[in-house]
């Protein structure tokens, strides 16, 4: 299993998938046509526009300041703020902090489980 980051093109593309949207229906709800939305799931555009990605994070209900870190912009981080499972939330949507205490139980069990077998 990789420990990488999901990278931004993964992360916007999962959070459009998790909402059953086309390209095209992005570009109806967001005004930002397909062709820009394909190059940023492809991962062509470099320096996306902050503004850009504010509209999908709102559309497809990801945090922004995780978004805008994928991207490759500086992010200030709240100091005692709770970290947002993110790849979690391109997937799943939003989840609790008891959903989240649940999964990862659950994954440290399926870990475990793993390294025995080996």
């Amino acid at each position: 299993m990789s420990t990488e980051k999901t990278t931004l093109g993964n992360l916007l593309r999962g959070g459009r998938e998790r909402k059953s949207l086309s390209l095209r229906g992005v570009e109806r709800a967001t005004g930002v046509s397909n062709a820009y939305l394909s190059q940023l799931e492809s991962g062509k555009i470099r320096q996306p526009s902050p503004v850009v990605l504010h509209k999908l994070a709102e559309l497809y209900e990801l945090p922004f300041a995780t978004i805008m870190e994928r991207a490759g912009y500086p992010v200030v981080s709240d100091a005692g703020a709770e970290a947002v499972p993110s790849v979690i939330d391109s997937r799943l949507g939003p989840i609790t902090t008891d959903e989240e205490h649940a999964l990862r139980e659950y994954l440290e069990f399926l870990r475990s489980r793993r390294g025995r077998k080996e």
